[in-house]
């Protein structure tokens, strides 16, 4: 029955590949919006003054047509409203070797990095999936009641070793 109940999680993504900043100025505006419904990221993202911005929406734009043409695709049942930023990463690209030119005839080398950009949505779980995984859960109720079995054990033997303190003390005692 649990089998039956747990559907796969579909995952559509999208990426943006070769884009001219550095991956630490990208992960900047891809951490806003991890973990955000598609509509508030998409928000988010528009009214962002960083210069990545405008690209981060259009690959997260581009995820969430990505999911709406395989669903009509695949025959999936995918609710757009329902999506949300599953992850947002920034890897590094390809780094373009330049040179600056330095006083008396020299010249400096300096690295112009690239990013690639990668955005991955998926669909919330319907409240029935997460009620049937919450009514599966008596297992850890077990474990707790070993672990009060474990503490009071070590509570005797606590004991006990107070108790031998207490006849070395005494037999200290009565050697004076």
């Amino acid at each position: 029955m649990a089998k039956a109940a747990v559907e796969k999680i579909r995952e559509f993504r999208a990426e943006a590949r070769f884009q001219r900043t550095s991956p630490q100025k990208a992960k900047l505006v891809l951490d806003l919006i991890k973990g955000l419904r598609v509509e508030q990221a998409l928000n988010t993202v528009h009214f962002s003054n960083k210069r990545i911005a405008p690209v981060v929406e259009k690959a997260l734009r581009s995820a969430i047509q990505n999911a709406n043409y395989l669903s009509d695709e695949q025959g999936l049942d995918v609710d757009v409203d329902n999506l949300y930023v599953k992850s947002a990463v920034a890897n590094e690209g390809p780094r373009m070797k330049r040179i600056r030119p330095a006083p008396m005839g020299r010249a400096f080398r300096y690295q112009r990095r690239l990013a690639h950009i990668i955005i991955t949505v998926a669909e919330k779980n319907a409240p029935a999936a997460e009620s049937v995984s919450t009514a599966a859960t008596p297992a850890p109720k077990a474990k707790k009641k070993t672990a009060k079995k474990a503490v009071k054990k070590t509570a005797t033997k606590k004991v006990a070793a107070k108790k031998t303190a207490t006849k070395k003390s005494a037999a200290k005692k009565a050697a004076k």
